[in-house]
């Protein structure tokens, strides 16, 4: 597990090339073995489970920000010394993965039927073989350092095993049972789902108003629904009991039209009086209210459809056989021809359709396996209410709560041939044997004419084992001892149900203790505009092909500098851009380094011995870069990677590059040996500092640069980070080159107003509130000489303006610089004066076009949208000039 020594003969390229660089780096590092925690590994356990990414997959956006972010915070806690474990791992997704196998089938004009169950499901892992897990090399692609030595499938050998035993174990403690209940209903995959794998999508529908009557010629019901076909499964008619308008009607029956069976009139305080007419038709086979309803009043229940959503025997002669779609049409049709379709009126409903194919859901009476989730449940509430478990951010918990503490039982039993088949089997005499080992035999009667239960275990159940059941158990394994509970979940909010609160049920219950410390739980990310992404938009970002554009590196960074919690990321390509320009800034401070460092003697990287002969710019950039580390290490404690992003991005960028780097140039380029010495020393410590507190964020380029660097050695993904030492931070060094920063942007400011080339040697003024201040500015002359070109400088809290001198505002006092002899006031105002003339035109003309409301209605929208953008550059102008004019009469 050596890293292969770096070769500190070969120089940086010209330009940064991303692609040769990542092509390079992550074979070395998997080979090496440095994402692996190795049983001989020293440190405390850090360890994220990955949420493992359906078998089906290709990397996404979600995946690539929450796999960006994993990655940061294992790469930080390896390099201080943890021993990391990110375990990855993929699910084998039940519905999702058959659905594409069946599609293959269709294709050579087949079913899983033709198959059977064996050979279909022998088919599948054939395809997972040479087709799944096409993600886990996406994600090498985005730099992952998981230990891929430990990678796990929800349905291997060890899982498929801890399946099968918490299965067992809560069907022992009676918290699995069977039994009929109605169900979400998919008739595309002909399986049941979970209230949570159910997505309510806002429809445009319709209401219809049928006419029931009541027997004997008592009147008549109007009675409205949103699914007429539903109708010919009604054995109800509801009515509040208080309800003044139906109390004589209770207990008498209507007839249910078309069919023209009688059904009884009853009375329950469920019905609300105000919605609708008050009246309410009871479909306990095709609606969940109506089916507990149902059961209070002990109504039969009556299925009309089939599990493929298509009309049976029970819907009467007229309409068995149509689509429940067709059904609807027919059954309006022939109400209206009846005379008991009273109106139709538009109406905007949520209609639940599944999550995976789409189809709309339809609630049907079958018989399922479920969990009784309470017991469950209750113990999970109070780890986040004791903080064993913490959200971040923390407003999640009230989410979690709310969900909580209304949970209804879980249906774990799904009508398809790929997943864990549950291990129960059912014989002739009515017991059923579940056993963690297949049987041969009835348990009760001894008889063998037994059969397999032919349904599967929800995906999820499966997943809400992974941070236990990947770590060994139900065995008692060394790598549970060690990594058990995890530290950290990475997720998306939209799985904080289906998988984030199983996994602490299951957690607490079978091991005892939650599985995870802290949640931190990550925002959408959407398209520039702040919509979400979506093919039938048009507007879905590949992160592959962002990869290819701009880099790994830019594009981390990207997604961790926008990571702002509770916040949807809008991401925009100019800001990728913006962040490559980033990785090539990091490029040419290193070639610069590189440049200035002279052969065969590579410079000490023992920073605090370099500073201590270091001039004040040498001890400012060490300090800053120990008080940059300490807040970097702050913030992703806390979960905050756009902060520690933005801290890094200003410091590397705004002071070591900007400003560090020009500050060594003169000492660069002395005589002074020794302060080179010094100078280089300095540089390469600092920038060895800022590359590894780069490196969780931008794992190649950093680990590219530093094998390139003196006396490194080894990988950067196990060198230390830095922690900040505070020893080194020199207030008075930071409040000099403070205070300097200020100025030359003040000095330089005047001179861009006033129009005074760069070259032009000026003199400055500076009033300070203090003597020691006064001191402080003085003490950064020389530098101010090289970067601003003044060449004479007092400073004092007497200072007083001289005349004919322009102003700046510092946060010390003010600057005033000496315009005598540089500019001739006179002409420059006329200069000016005549910019503003013109601009001033040009503006008040596109102003008058905007204002004439037929140019705005008329003209095509792009034109109106270019006149308003240069109106607002005119602007924009116009106020500069007028404060540069400003500047001018305020010389004196």
């Amino acid at each position: 597990m050596n890293q292969p020594a770096p070769d500190n003969t070969a120089r940086l390229g010209k330009t940064y090339e991303p692609h040769q660089v990542e092509d390079k780096w992550y074979p070395r590092w998997e080979r090496a073995g440095h994402f692996s925690a190795g049983p001989d590994a020293r440190g405390q356990a850090y360890t994220i489970v990955i949420p493992p990414p359906n078998v089906t997959g290709s990397l996404h956006m979600g995946h690539a920000l929450n796999n960006t972010l994993q990655d940061i915070l294992t790469r930080w806690r390896r390099m201080k010394g943890d021993t990391t474990l990110w375990l990855p791992g993929c699910d084998h997704a039940g519905i999702a993965t058959q659905n594409v196998v069946e599609k293959q089938l269709m294709a050579e004009g087949k079913g899983r039927h033709d198959l059977g169950r064996e050979a279909f499901v022998e088919r599948v892992w054939q395809w997972k073989a040479e087709s799944g897990g096409t993600i886990m090399h996406q994600l090498r692609r985005m730099g992952a350092s998981c230990d891929w030595s430990r990678e796990r499938f929800t349905m291997d050998e060890g899982l498929s095993r801890a399946v099968r035993e918490v299965f067992v174990s809560l069907y022992e403690q009676g918290l699995i049972y069977r039994g009929d209940y109605i169900v979400n209903w998919c008739p595309r995959c002909e399986s049941a789902l979970s209230d949570l794998e159910v997505e309510h999508v806002d429809t445009e529908g319709a209401l219809y108003h049928l006419r029931y009557q009541v027997a004997d010629g008592g009147g008549e019901l109007i009675i409205a629904t949103t699914r007429p076909e539903t109708l010919l499964g009604d054995t109800a008619v509801a009515v509040h009991p208080d309800d003044a308008r139906y109390k004589h009607l209770i207990g008498r029956e209507v007839e249910l039209p078309i069919l023209g069976r009688f059904i009884p009139i009853i009375a329950d305080e469920y019905v609300d009086m105000k919605f609708g007419t008050g009246a309410l038709k009871v479909t306990p086979g095709h609606d969940p209210n109506d089916f507990e309803l149902g059961r209070r009043h002990n109504l039969p229940v009556v299925s009309v459809m089939d599990t493929k959503g298509i009309m049976n025997a029970e819907a009467g002669r007229r309409y068995e056989g149509m689509d429940r779609r067709l059904c609807r049409t027919k059954i309006v049709e022939n109400l209206q021809a009846a005379g008991l379709l009273v109106k139709v009126e538009p109406h905007h409903h949520a209609v639940g359709h599944c999550y995976r194919c789409k189809t709309v859901v339809e609630p049907m009476v079958s018989t399922q396996w479920f969990v009784k989730i309470q017991p469950l449940a209750g113990p999970a509430i109070q780890a986040v209410r004791d903080g064993r478990v913490r959200f971040h951010p923390d407003s999640w918990k009230n989410t979690y709560f709310e969900w909580m503490e209304n949970i209804r039982d879980w249906c774990i039993s799904r009508q398809i041939w790929w997943g864990h088949r549950i291990p129960a089997w059912h014989c002739p005499c009515g017991h059923t044997t579940v056993s963690r080992t297949d049987v041969s035999a009835c348990e009760a009667c001894g008889g063998t004419d037994i059969h397999q239960e032919t349904d599967v275990l929800d995906t999820w159940f499966s997943s809400a084992l992974w941070p236990f059941s990947t770590l060994g158990w139900p065995d008692h394994t060394e790598d549970l001892r060690r990594h058990y509970p995890t530290n950290t979940l990475v997720t998306g909010f939209d799985i904080l149900f289906f998988w984030v609160a199983r996994m602490i049920m299951m957690g607490v219950k079978f091991m005892g203790d939650v599985p995870f410390r802290d949640v931190y739980v990550h925002a959408l990310v959407r398209d520039s505009q702040g919509q979400k992404m979506s093919k039938s938009k048009g507007n879905v970002i590949d992160p592959l092909t962002v990869i290819d554009q701009y880099g790994t590196d830019a594009f981390r960074f990207t997604l961790a500098a926008m990571a702002s919690p509770g916040r949807d990321i809008r991401l925009a390509e100019d800001r990728i851009a913006g962040y490559r320009n980033f990785a090539n800034k990091i490029w040419n401070a290193a070639r610069f380094i590189e440049m200035n460092l002279p052969e065969g003697q590579p410079p000490t990287l023992d920073l605090a011995a370099a500073v201590s002969g270091g001039g004040i710019p040498e001890r400012w950039i060490a300090g800053r870069l120990e008080q940059t580390a300490a807040e970097v290490n702050r913030q992703l404690a806390d979960f905050r990677f756009d902060e520690a992003a933005r801290v890094l991005y200003n410091f590397v960028w705004g002071e070591f590059c900007d400003w560090y780097l020009e500050l060594s140039k003169p000492a660069l380029n002395g005589d002074d040996e020794a302060i080179k010495g010094t100078t280089r020393a300095v540089l390469v410590g600092v920038f060895d500092g800022i590359l590894r507190l780069l490196h969780p964020f931008m794992p190649f380029i950093t680990e590219e640069i530093r094998s390139l660097l003196p006396n490194t050695g080894g990988t950067i993904m196990t060198a230390p980070f830095p922690e900040g030492n505070p020893a080194l931070v020199d207030a008075d060094a930071n409040a000099v080159i403070a205070g300097l920063m200020e100025i030359i942007g003040g000095v330089r400011n005047i001179r861009g107003t006033m129009n005074i080339p760069p070259s032009t040697e000026l003199a400055a003024v500076v009033r300070t509130a203090s003597a020691e201040s006064a001191r402080q500015v003085l003490a950064g002359a020389p530098y101010l000489a090289r970067l601003a070109k003044v060449t004479t400088l007092t400073a004092g809290p007497d200072a007083t303006r001289p005349a004919a001198s322009a102003t700046a505002v510092w946060s010390g006092g003010e600057v005033y610089v000496p315009l005598a002899g540089r500019i001739d006031v006179a002409a420059e105002t006329a200069r000016l004066s005549a910019q503003l003339a013109k601009v001033d035109k040009e503006l008040d003309g596109i102003s008058r076009k905007l204002q004439n409301p037929d140019f705005v209605e008329r003209a095509p929208a792009e034109v109106v949208d270019k006149e308003r953008e240069r109106r607002a550059e005119l602007a924009e102008r116009e106020a500069k000039l007028k404060e540069s004019l400003a500047f001018l009469r305020d010389l004196r």
